[in-house]
């Protein structure tokens, strides 16, 4: 058996003045020292091994964080290279619109009011003729009852009027382009967002009409009393595009889904219209939200953002849109837009069933470029 003196050794790790002993206890007492080293050793080693973990495992994350720093970055950095490739094709088109359309539209429209003056003549001389020979010549009169005379008085006035409404109006949608891209104006100006509003309203006209599968969206104005807002107008009206069309798309979706529903439910129309189901609205509203920023506010009454991706909608390339239809850049592109070129902020509000909100805040005064690149 081991001595008292022995088994306190053992107790207190004291393992290597065993006394040797070629009986049982002695034997037994040898094999627990073994055994109680090697667990020690083991420990050791273990203790390294998690020690030399902890210090990969702080690097691996080190490096991941850098790797996503610089993804995120690459990230930004495409978004700003296909931004300006957008805007630089965009210049393009006007520039072939205005030089192939706007040229000849102006001879046209500089030469109606001539026309107009030309044709009040010639029928002023008409009537003329009519009063001081009221009984022209059977060939005459015969030549004036196929010709209409009267009719043809009438309407080559109003033929006039509506060829100076259409030269006005493709006037007005050039100037709209121009305004929309502003490609020539680079640095930081002075405008008035309402103008921006309206110009890309104008560009979207054709698809704000009526629809066979459904009905007009309407659009309120909620304009405030804003002052002159020194952004870049140009990229500032493409946030606008990009909001606009993402609100007529989600109307739209909401029409199908309506006529769908009347087709397999056969729902009474009147019930829909009257649930408000069947309207198509987009709000625009633009305030002064402290003394030195504006506020736009973009809301639709549309099928909404399901709120599990909401999260998402900014990140580039992320898109609900089917294939052909989104690139999921426009979202990502505005958020750019508003937060590293202007300082704003860029935000959604939205409800399955209900619409979505976009609310835009911007300084009215900008700092410089430089500047704002410095706080990104």
């Amino acid at each position: 058996m081991p001595t008292l003196q022995q088994l306190e050794r053992f107790q207190v790790g004291n393992l290597g003045r065993m006394t040797r002993s070629q009986d049982e206890s002695g034997q037994l007492l040898k094999a627990f020292h073994r055994m109680a080293q090697e667990i020690f050793q083991r420990e050791q080693h273990l203790k390294q091994i998690n020690q030399v973990l902890q210090v990969s495992e702080a690097k691996e994350r080190s490096r991941s964080q850098a790797l996503e720093n610089s993804l995120r970055q690459l990230k930004r950095m495409q978004l700003k290279l296909i931004q300006s490739e957008k805007m630089s094709s965009l210049g393009q088109l006007v520039a072939g619109i205005a030089h192939e359309i706007n040229n000849p539209v102006n001879f046209i429209h500089g030469n109606i009011s001539h026309i107009s003056r030309y044709s009040h003549d010639l029928l002023d001389l008409v009537a003329l003729y009519q009063h001081h020979y009221p009984a022209p010549a059977t060939e005459i009169q015969q030549q004036a009852d196929e010709m209409d005379i009267e009719f043809l008085q009438i309407d080559l006035l109003k033929v006039l009027a509506s060829m100076q409404l259409g030269t006005d109006r493709i006037r007005e949608i050039v100037l709209s382009l121009r305004n929309f891209s502003r490609l020539d104006e680079a640095d930081i100006k002075a405008v008035d967002i309402h103008q921006g509003i309206d110009s890309t309203l104008m560009i979207l006209q054709n698809r704000l009409k009526s629809k066979p599968k459904g009905g007009e969206i309407e659009v309120t104005r909620e304009y405030g009393n804003l002052p002159l807002v020194e952004c870049y107008p140009g990229q500032l009206n493409q946030v606008f595009m990009n909001l606009l069309v993402n609100a007529i798309d989600t109307l739209e979706e909401k029409m199908d889904r309506n006529v769908s529903r009347v087709a397999n439910d056969a729902l009474d129309e009147s019930m829909e219209s009257a649930s408000g189901e069947g309207s198509f609205a987009i709000r625009i509203q633009t305030a002064i939200a402290e003394p030195n920023s504006v506020q736009i506010t973009i809301t639709d009454n549309g099928v909404g953002i399901p709120e599990e991706i909401q999260n998402q909608l900014f990140d580039p390339f992320f898109t609900t849109k089917s294939i052909g239809k989104g690139t999921g850049l426009g979202l990502s592109i505005s958020h750019q837009i508003i937060t590293e070129k202007h300082g704003g902020t860029l935000q959604c509000v939205s409800q399955c069933g209900s619409g979505t909100e976009f609310t835009i805040a911007i300084p009215i005064q900008q700092k410089s470029g430089k500047d704002l690149d410095k706080t990104h």
